[in-house]
């Protein structure tokens, strides 16, 4: 059978992949990344499969319908996003026009919203929640002409009616799904790996999962699979590093996408050791939580750890409590001491606008940012996404601007908030985040060792200054 895995156009290098969806102003560009598990999944059942990112390509809507229409497939996987939802589910229509596929829409969104996706979009089918092998049963399925409702985890019409079939179990053993790493090459090759950028990262870099889950249940965040964690064997892991360092030696850096990836100190200690044994120097990077100890983190960057991506959120012990965060400021600046004893680096996240929040402590979470001191900081108005509980508080609170998704993002795609309370409008957010940003770049206190880093290390150096070729223009608007 003839797939198309589809990442449709958009606005350039909008990310679908990013927990807040949207044109970053750093520059940084995500690769669709489920989307390509799910395509080394049908590729090892024998399927003819093409995946295709139209927006690092730089395809508009009336090459990708062309591209599509050449192609002649019979089943088009086309991923989704909350603030493109109307955009990808329209494409999605045109496609089914033009070519007669079924067309079936994965990702968080579609994934809580599969009736009113249904409802109010012709599209085939929806997958809901982690759906490698929901399309490749769905593959099978159609090639024979079979029933769909035989399908776990799929939505789809049978007249009238809308039908789910039911959860499907979650993936116990993650070795069994390829590595990213070799569909990357397989279906982008060098120059199309090249596309992808993350601001905090020596570039170029390749993003790969070595786990799936969060054990944790913060209410803003729509990852697919919180309360749950999976993690890859140690040995499937290092041997994908392994294959990355041998067989795409320009890359840089790996950005391991983990929700959260020391859940377990033990794997997390093997897996540093085993790194160490086989003699990998790539660089990596992960996200990480602010009660990460000492002697993990020391195993982290003897095993070539440079960066560490945390939600930080807020300093505020009422806010961080009223989101599950499960973290104090203590525990904060606790991390950020042993974090620069060991000299790893440390991209900050911040939310401005958290439930029970005023404009005294938006204000102090940026100051707190400050006194941090991350190598990067990222401040971000509270966003919320359906499915997950923050959206629900908004909604019930009578919080919410619109239900029009499409107004989750600016005219130029970047993110804004709907969240508008009368304490904190949400132009108010909006704006703060972007006087976060100056206030927090532009202090000579951070300016100075910037310079210095740039200086003595060349790498970067690109990465900064590829970051700020796209950021500069954001942070004078």
């Amino acid at each position: 059978m003839k797939v198309l895995v589809l990442n449709p156009p958009y606005l350039p290098k909008f990310s679908r992949t990013s927990r807040s969806p949207c044109v970053t102003k750093g520059g940084t560009f995500y690769y669709p990344y489920f989307l390509a598990y799910a395509t080394g999944v049908l590729e090892r059942e024998g399927h003819a499969v093409r995946l295709v990112d139209a927006v690092a390509e730089g395809w508009g809507e009336k090459r990708t319908l062309s591209f599509a229409k050449k192609f002649g497939p019979d089943l088009v996987v086309l991923g989704t996003s909350t603030p493109s939802i109307y955009n990808d589910a329209r494409i999605g229509e045109e496609i089914k026009r033009t070519t007669g596929a079924h067309v079936t829409l994965v990702g968080t969104h579609v994934s809580s919203m599969p009736s009113w996706t249904l409802k109010n979009f012709s599209v085939d089918s929806v997958c809901i929640g982690e759906y490698d092998y929901t399309v490749r049963d769905l593959a099978e399925v159609l090639e024979r002409e079979g029933k769909l409702s035989s399908v776990r985890g799929l939505a789809f019409r049978s007249g009238k009616r809308i039908v789910k079939t039911g959860p499907r179990p979650l993936i116990k053993n993650l070795d069994e799904l390829p590595w990213v790493s070799e569909v990357y090459r397989r279906h982008f090759g060098k120059k199309g790996i090249l596309r992808y950028f993350y601001a905090s990262l020596l570039w170029p870099q390749v993003t790969i999962l070595t786990a799936r889950g969060c054990p944790f249940n913060c209410a803003f965040c729509p990852i697919p699979f919180k309360n749950s964690y999976r993690a890859r064997s140690v040995r499937d892991a290092v041997d994908e590093f392994e294959y990355i360092q041998n067989e795409l030696p320009y890359v840089r850096e790996v950005m391991i996408e983990d929700d959260t990836f020391h859940v377990s100190k033990k794997r997390t200690v093997e897996f540093c050791k085993e790194m160490i044994r086989r003699g990998i120097k790539l660089k990596w990077s992960c996200n990480a939580r602010v009660d990460a100890d000492f002697e993990t983190l020391k195993w982290m960057k003897k095993a070539g750890c440079r960066l560490l991506c945390v939600g930080f959120e807020s300093p505020d012990q009422a806010s961080l409590d009223a989101i599950h965060k499960r973290t104090t400021k203590e525990m904060q600046e606790r991390f950020m001491k042993y974090t620069r004893v060991l000299g790893l680096l440390v991209n900050g996240c911040f939310i401005l606008g958290l439930p029970g929040e005023t404009k005294e402590t938006v204000k102090k979470t940026v100051e707190f940012a400050k006194k941090l001191n991350c190598d990067t900081a990222q401040f971000y108005p509270l966003m919320v996404y359906p499915g997950t509980e923050a959206y629900e508080w908004a909604r019930k609170n009578g919080y919410l601007e619109t239900e029009d998704f499409s107004k989750w993002l600016n005219e130029d795609g970047t993110m804004r908030t709907t969240v508008s309370r009368p304490e904190l409008p949400s132009d108010y957010l909006n704006r703060a985040c972007d006087f976060a940003k100056k206030s927090y770049y532009l202090r000579i206190s951070y300016l100075v060792p910037k310079a210095v880093q740039m200086i003595l290390n060349p790498s970067e150096a690109i990465r900064t200054l590829k970051s700020l070729s796209v950021f500069w223009k954001h942070l004078f608007r």
